[in-house]
């Protein structure tokens, strides 16, 4: 199969989901063709979307008045956001590998980083809802969108270990200066 079956399998996921599964069962990609080609592009995604939502809107948070930042400290977050997604997409993608001797599942390194990026690929086109950043419209829509992983146990561990890990840096100093 060529390399363009690839580009094929990520747009037939939306509409036939169990044959782009089993289209993606019989290649076996490379892990660099994978995030290079398609799964960093789509983890560009939510960042951008974030950074002109919130350089344009400022961040709802509940207040009355949204929550306004310097596009200095925003770029700074949204690096820091690609570079979480970046690690989110490794080791999901490792620990999918790990997962696959237990389940008798292939252990090829690319077609995980393949199911992964197929996976991920609705939160990804969710995340257009950042373009309005407020936190009960994000996730009214995300939560949902979440849902339809297969991998949402590790997914939400994650995301509450980065929760905690950015608490303890804003607490620390590290991060943007809010003000409170």
């Amino acid at each position: 199969m060529g390399s363009g079956i690839y580009s094929f399998l990520l747009l037939k996921a939306f509409y036939k989901p169990f044959e782009a599964f089993t289209e993606l069962a019989k290649v076996d990609p490379s892990p660099i063709s994978i995030i290079f080609r398609y799964s960093l592009w789509l983890m560009l995604l939510p960042l951008v979307f974030s950074l002109i939502g919130a350089a344009n809107f400022g961040w709802r948070l509940g207040a009355n008045e949204p929550l306004m930042m310097e596009l200095n400290s925003l770029i700074l977050i949204s690096v820091g956001y690609f570079f979480v997604l970046l690690f989110g997409l490794v080791t999901t993608a490792f620990i999918s590998c790990w997962m696959a001797g237990t389940y008798g599942a292939s252990d090829s390194l690319g077609r995980h980083f393949a199911l992964i990026t197929i996976v991920a690929q609705p939160l990804t086109i969710a995340s257009i809802v950042h373009l309005f950043p407020d936190v009960l419209v994000n996730v009214l829509i995300l939560i949902p969108t979440l849902m339809a992983s297969s991998l949402v146990v590790w997914l939400l561990v994650a995301a509450v270990s980065l929760l905690g890990i950015s608490m303890a840096l804003w607490t620390m100093g590290v991060g943007p200066l809010l003000g409170v």
